[in-house]
């Protein structure tokens, strides 16, 4: 779980809530239903009517990974390629073919099997870049779905805020709806601007972030594909990679672990 970001959004709304009580007003106040209805219920219409079903499903499974942690195997990954880089400069690059189904990352095995089967690097790089440019959008319209959720959220809360107006201007002899009208005007507005600063546009950016990492390690591994390719010396291939082992700190080569035992492969 990434208890760092499950904290902060707990600790900003104790903080607000705090804030409000301290000033004397009631925590109570802050409990409007109907303001909850207007800003949520039409946030999610609107975003039901920009993107499609399927696209807000997804958007919303990826936005899950923003609190809880996975194990990113990268390191793991990159002395994988640093071995099949020292197996096909012994056994030729053919023989990489026996090792394909051993590979667990996919980006990986269908390069692999793409320089077996190919013997052009330059075409390789044009086939897997074009993967990559499309994975990129692929992942950052779930980000963009949450932009424009960001976006929806403080505008009706202006739209909570109007309808209070109304009741204000259509019973101002009558204190009780006069105040419920006003409170539902100002929680609107509350909500609106909460939602979007401290839900939609944080996850926003953080799915940026995951696509970045994501795309940046693709582009890592397709280095090391290419290279592997045009049968670089292992040496060499992990030079081109050093920049992105030093960016993931802990990465250590350990000369004693043997790569046919850590990875399964024969």
């Amino acid at each position: 779980m990434n208890y760092p970001a499950i904290i902060a959004i707990f600790a900003a709304v104790i903080l607000i809530l705090f804030s409000h009580r301290t000033e004397g007003a009631s925590i109570v106040s802050l409990l409007q239903p109907s303001a909850i209805m207007i800003v949520l219920g039409g946030t999610f219409c609107a975003a039901v009517v920009n993107f499609k079903p399927s696209t807000l499903v997804n958007a919303f499974k990826a936005s899950l990974d923003v609190f809880r942690e996975k194990e990113k195997p990268h390191m793991k990954v990159i002395d994988e390629i640093i071995y099949l880089a020292q197996h096909a400069r012994v056994k030729g690059l053919f023989s990489l073919n026996n090792l394909i189904d051993n590979i667990e990352d996919p980006f990986l095995k269908r390069g692999v099997q793409l320089s077996v089967d190919f013997n052009n690097p330059q075409m390789i790089y044009d086939i897997l870049k074009a993967e990559i440019s499309y994975d990129e959008e692929e992942e950052l319209i779930n980000s963009r779905v949450f932009e424009a959720l960001g976006g929806y959220a403080p505008t009706f809360g202006i739209v909570g805020a109007v309808f209070g107006l109304i009741q204000i201007m259509g019973y101002i002899q009558q204190p009780d709806i006069l105040a419920q009208g006003i409170a539902v005007a100002f929680v609107s507005t509350l909500y609106g601007v909460g939602f979007a600063n401290l839900l939609f546009l944080p996850i926003a950016g953080k799915l940026k972030m995951n696509t970045r990492e994501k795309i940046l390690f693709k582009e890592v591994v397709l280095q090391g594909i290419v290279s592997i390719q045009m049968e670089e010396s292992p040496m060499v291939i992990e030079e081109k990679l050093i920049a992105y082992l030093k960016y993931h700190n802990g990465y250590q080569k350990n000369e004693n672990i043997s790569h046919d035992r850590a990875y399964g492969i024969r």
